[in-house]
């Protein structure tokens, strides 16, 4: 079993910033695969990012200039830093885990084998 537990969710007005984290605990890896999803109202849950021990992965539609994701093993946390957020980037976020290092599904909500409850984003004008 792996518990995950998120914070930094909360309401920023537009061009702020703010930075997801998400500790990991039980029968895990520092190699196994983690990171952030989201879901906008009315939209489909979407991979953002992930990262394991020697590479990061970013869905196509982010904009990796405002997003980074990161990790620090001794904690076995990761993060994700928002900067310049936009209205768009509204959406619950929901940190995810697998069993297994990243690969070309951990971007897919059907390769997520744990999921976070969940934190909520808005941004105000």
């Amino acid at each position: 079993q792996v518990h995950l537990v998120e914070a930094g969710g909360g309401s920023v007005q537009a061009g702020g910033s703010l930075r997801l984290s998400c500790a990991r605990s039980g029968d895990v890896e520092s190699s196994d695969c983690m990171g952030w999803f989201r879901q906008a109202p009315g939209q489909e849950r979407e991979g953002v990012a992930v990262i394991d021990d020697d590479e990061t992965r970013y869905a196509p539609s982010v904009d990796k200039g405002r997003f980074t994701i990161s990790k620090d093993n001794a904690k076995d946390t990761v993060y994700l830093q928002m900067n310049n957020l936009k209205p768009e980037d509204a959406a619950m976020y929901y940190c995810a885990a697998e069993s297994v290092s990243c690969n070309d599904a951990s971007l897919n909500r059907w390769g997520v084998d744990y999921w976070g409850k969940g934190i909520l984003v808005t941004i105000s004008s």
